[in-house]
């Protein structure tokens, strides 16, 4: 019989079909799935196509048929790795489909952010600019990024895409050092970059040692005035504490684009931002642009058509 496919969560990949292998195969697809019905639908699939479904050893070892599992995504730690090795599962992701999409989004927020955008727009919809007595409307200050100061953490692909865009720009950019090492390789220390960038972006891992790497101290470490942006991942900021650092009138603004659990709950301290005139948030949404969803089903494509090869 011909191996079973199962997708199961088309509805992370925004509309787009992944390419079906031309070897004789059996595919079924599910918009989306929920925990209790992942080893259901996995029953007799020798192939998995998942994006932020768990797959945990539990739930392998109810698998006997699995052999393959594509991840539409770069990170794989949804999937129990060591489980996965040690029932000989084969575990495919993709990596560098969403390079340009993540820069043109950090460079978005930094203009949208730098240049007021959201408080100005406010202005014309809420009716000051229509009812004031002269003929502009000062609703938020307006910086020039020619001559800002970028600071990147993180050295991999995309912060080296956003650098290209911020240098064209006319930004200074520097690349930060890991917190608490010597800077080497053309990097600043870790605590220079946060004193002198006028806007921070991160493009690290989330590890142990970068979880809440910007919180209460650090961001008293930042120049006033000065922005965040994150597109990496939500538990590298403390949200909280950003929230009060914004308060307190001293930090500028932020563009958040990922939370420490997705969707957020109800009440979650990046729900509170996102009301806020200085802070902008968009629901992980810069890795998607068309051409990259595109480049990602390929790829994914690809690694099963592979897979189905022997290769």
């Amino acid at each position: 019989m011909a191996p079973l496919i199962v997708h199961l969560d088309r509805e992370t990949m925004g509309g787009f079909d992944i390419p079906r292998p031309a070897a004789p195969h059996r595919w079924q697809t599910h918009d989306f799935t929920y925990p209790a019905d992942v080893v259901e639908r996995l029953q007799g699939a020798e192939v998995a196509i998942i994006n932020k479904v768990k797959l945990d050893a539990d739930t392998l070892a109810k698998l006997p048929d699995l052999r393959m599992i594509a991840v539409t995504a770069t990170g794989t730690d949804v999937v129990d790795a060591k489980a996965a090795a040690a029932r000989h599962i084969s575990v495919r992701n993709v990596v560098g489909y969403a390079g340009t999409s993540v820069a043109e989004h950090v460079i978005m927020l930094v203009f949208a952010l730098v240049r007021g955008l959201i408080p100005h727009r406010d202005s014309v919809i809420d009716g000051r600019w229509e009812n004031g007595r002269t003929f502009c409307v000062f609703a938020a200050p307006v910086r020039d990024l020619k001559g800002m100061r970028l600071g990147l953490v993180g050295s991999g692909a995309i912060a080296q895409a956003v650098a290209d865009r911020a240098r064209a720009l006319g930004l200074d950019v520097v690349f930060a050092a890991r917190r608490g090492t010597a800077p080497a390789d053309g990097k600043l220390a870790f605590e220079e970059v946060l004193a002198t960038c006028d806007v921070l972006s991160l493009h690290c891992p989330l590890t142990d040692e970068t979880r809440n790497l910007i919180n209460a101290e650090t961001l008293g470490l930042m120049k006033p005035g000065a922005i965040v942006i994150n597109t990496a991942r939500g538990a590298l900021i403390d949200y909280d504490a950003l929230e009060a650092a914004l308060e307190s009138g001293r930090f500028g603004g932020a563009g958040l684009d990922v939370a420490p659990v997705e969707p957020p709950p109800p009440g979650s301290a990046i729900l509170r931002l996102a009301k806020r005139p200085d802070v902008i948030v968009t629901p992980h949404a810069a890795w998607s642009s068309q051409q990259a969803i595109e480049a990602l089903a390929r790829a994914t494509g690809d690694n099963i058509a592979d897979y189905l090869a022997g290769h």
